[in-house]
């Protein structure tokens, strides 16, 4: 584990979605990018760029079954946190325009959506937005409609409706926390595998497009020149792209099983 640090020294930066991304791939594909980012923590740098909450990151982590990040882009970019004593700390600065855009107004999100057709909210309790698991069989869109002249709506995975913050989601969010770090973007990869990582690679930033990603993010990121769609899945995606890339001096070696 490590505590938030300055990057200065780091050659290479990692900004990664985790369910069927970081998380993606198989036993040795997986395996094979954690160890190397390990052995490389003065070297690399790791940001968690997720729609998983700061608890969820914890636990993850705390388990062992995957690296603690350097910093984490959360809630579908509505956190914006580093790593304090083994904890996902929000960093106050960075997330005022984050509190601003949202205004408080979950519970009005909430009624307006009480009765909404084919919209269950989702248990976690975000900070900064309302996130439903959603079935498109049963969906009513009108409740939906009015809210975006005020929020920004994202259905992604085919299962899950957010209603965020005007202009707030993971790219923007990731472009915020990089120009606080002083990161040189050209540096940097952002990687996913569903709509809401469209915005990471919306940045210009060079990105994965992993292996087994959702059509949706197949087609919205065909034209987009630095978008790779990699052959492998997951962190096989990952490793992929570095070396695709020349990102760093040493890439992960190619696991291909």
């Amino acid at each position: 584990m490590s505590d938030t640090k300055n990057p200065k020294n780091w050659s290479f930066v990692l900004a990664t979605d985790l369910d069927g991304t970081f998380l993606g791939g198989t036993p040795a594909m997986r395996k094979e990018l954690y160890d190397w980012i390990e052995a490389r923590r003065e070297d690399v740098g790791l940001i968690f760029v997720t729609g998983r909450d700061p608890a969820f990151i914890e636990n993850l982590c705390n388990s062992g079954d995957a690296p603690w990040p350097d910093y984490v882009v959360g809630d579908v970019g509505t956190t914006i946190a580093g790593i304090v004593n083994g904890r996902v700390t929000p960093l106050d600065d960075l997330e005022g325009h984050i509190r601003e855009a949202w205004g408080g107004r979950g519970d009005a999100v909430r009624a307006a959506l009480k009765d909404a057709g084919g919209l269950s909210e989702q248990d976690t309790p975000f900070r900064h937005r309302v996130s439903y698991h959603w079935d498109p069989e049963t969906y009513d869109p009108a409740p939906v409609e009015p809210l975006k002249a005020d929020f920004d709506i994202l259905i992604s995975h085919g299962c899950y409706l957010d209603v965020l913050p005007k202009g707030v989601s993971k790219g923007p969010s990731l472009l915020r926390l990089l120009a606080q770090l002083g990161i040189d973007a050209e540096r940097v990869l952002v990687a996913g595998d569903t709509l809401n990582d469209l915005s990471m690679f919306q940045t210009g930033l060079h990105g994965a497009v992993v292996g087994e990603s959702e059509q949706g993010l197949l087609d919205a990121t065909a034209d987009l020149p630095r978008a790779r769609h990699c052959k492998l899945p997951g962190t096989g995606g990952i490793a992929e792209s570095i070396r695709a890339f020349k990102l760093h001096a040493t890439p992960p070696v190619e696991v291909t099983e």
